[in-house]
């Protein structure tokens, strides 16, 4: 996907030092040299083709008062799909849900003030959406890994348009 200098810049700077202020995209023009306007434009149009998913900030969860977190697989019949993913998005810890290949084809991770809110939330949802605890895994968060994942976008580009 050919992505125009402008285009590369802008993005470069979203993900190193998004601002923090009321009017982000003003500033981001005020420091990239380019309206406000160009700047909306240009992120409603990566975010249309697909280049980004979403600007969101990343939080630290201990920083909120989270202190237990768990990934969890379900096995979940096809047909019941759907209205079980919908009983697990009722639920505010719930960060995500994404349905996946396989037996356990329901993953979702939850976050919960402490162990005991964490089980009682778990033990909810197991009730609520009645797939037997045999068909749940929990795999709760032993020890965190911190990556900072960062793409480049300021590389040259080949004369075919393609970043080397």
């Amino acid at each position: 996907m050919h992505l125009d200098p402008r285009d590369r810049v802008l993005l470069q700077q979203v993900q190193d030092d998004f601002p923090l202020d009321p009017r982000p995209y003003r500033v981001l023009g005020e420091i990239l040299g380019m309206p406000e306007r160009e700047v909306m434009g240009r992120l409603t149009d990566l975010s249309r083709r697909g280049v980004i998913r979403h600007i969101a900030p990343i939080l630290e969860p201990g920083s909120l008062g989270i202190r237990a977190s768990t990934l969890v697989a379900m096995r979940v019949p096809e047909e019941r799909m759907h209205e079980v993913a919908a009983i697990v998005n009722e639920y505010d810890g719930v960060s995500h849900n994404y349905r996946r290949d396989g037996d356990y084809n329901l993953w979702f991770t939850i976050a919960a003030a402490d162990e005991e809110e964490l089980s009682k939330t778990l033990g909810e949802i197991g009730r609520r959406s009645m797939i037997p605890s045999r068909d749940v895994l929990n795999l709760p968060v032993v020890r965190r890994f911190k990556l900072d994942v960062r793409f480049r976008f300021l590389e040259e580009e080949d004369d075919d348009g393609r970043g080397r």
